[in-house]
């Protein structure tokens, strides 16, 4: 049976069969347990082996979702697993076995363990299959309010400032949203080091708590943000930072006027404000006030 027909047969339950051997890289919540594949549940149920980063967290997945265990081993696999970890549970794939591979919480290899581990086994010549799912990267960008046609996902920024600061500067005339994960102590301080090396007004949105009861989405200029976050100190849980594009200082005044002005004609003031300056790349509350100013002077 080759890896299409299986991944049909679990797509539609048929768990009495066994799966192909290779390496599957499993996406899971990364809140709420709802958010859970079909195809990821089925294959935690008939994983030969399942390798992951905390297997207490994974354990306890299974557990909600009344997944057993059966007897099959949940060994760990984490960024500290050296070279005999990879070698092991390469040897089992190569022995015919199917090793599920799971991260604390999201999709393996994005920020998490698994590559690695993935690439020997490519090197090898051993299936590895993705079922996809959740990602806090993903979700970030789709409540961001940011451009998400390109974007550039840059991993958590080094811990040191000259580090950090050298990162976003190299960073700084790409032409998409960036993407970081940090840490919630670090927060203020690396929004601030964006304000200096990106543009203090460059839109951006700190996401904290996707998926769980806290979430909260926080938009406004690197410079606000930082500002708020020096004042309010270190939230609580996972944390996204999204950078919008550089803002584009060929735009003159009568491009935005042109834009307003036809914008106005279908929209209400801060619709038509919200849709021009995401479309210029310039700050929204700016563009707001040039449309106020042109609908005074219209009368």
């Amino acid at each position: 049976m080759n890896l299409d027909d299986q991944s049909k047969r679990y797509e539609y339950g048929e768990t009495a069969v066994p799966m192909a051997a290779g390496l599957y890289l499993v996406a899971t919540p990364i809140g709420a347990a709802q958010d859970i594949s079909l195809r990821a549940l089925d294959a935690l149920r008939r994983a030969d082996v399942i390798a992951a980063e905390d297997t207490r967290r994974a354990q306890k997945l299974m557990s909600i979702h009344g997944v057993p265990r059966a007897g099959r081993p949940i060994t760990p696999y984490h960024d500290h697993s050296g070279d005999n970890a990879r070698t092991g549970l390469l040897k089992l794939i190569g022995d015919g076995r199917a090793v599920v591979c799971v991260s604390d919480a999201g999709t393996p290899l994005i920020a998490d363990p698994g590559w690695k581990l993935a690439r020997e086994a490519i090197d090898k010549d051993l299936p590895v299959v993705a079922l996809p799912g959740a990602s806090a990267l993903l979700a970030a960008l789709c409540v961001s309010g940011l451009p998400t046609d390109r974007f550039l996902f840059g991993g958590f920024p080094p811990p040191k400032q000259a580090a950090r600061r050298s990162e976003f500067a190299e960073l700084a005339a790409l032409r998409a949203t960036l993407v970081f994960y940090e840490s919630p102590r670090r927060l203020a301080t690396c929004l601030a080091d964006m304000a200096q090396t990106l543009g203090a007004n460059r839109p951006a949105a700190v996401c904290r708590e996707l998926t769980k009861l806290y979430e909260e989405t926080r938009r406004g200029q690197l410079d606000e943000l930082a500002a708020h976050y020096e004042e309010a100190g270190a939230p609580k849980g996972e944390i996204v930072i999204l950078v919008g594009p550089p803002l584009k200082t060929e735009v003159v005044e009568a491009d935005v006027d042109a834009a307003l002005t036809e914008a106005l004609k279908t929209l209400r003031i801060r619709d038509a404000a919200k849709e021009v300056a995401t479309d210029l790349g310039l700050p929204r509350r700016d563009v707001y006030q040039r449309a106020l100013a042109l609908i005074e002077a219209d009368g």
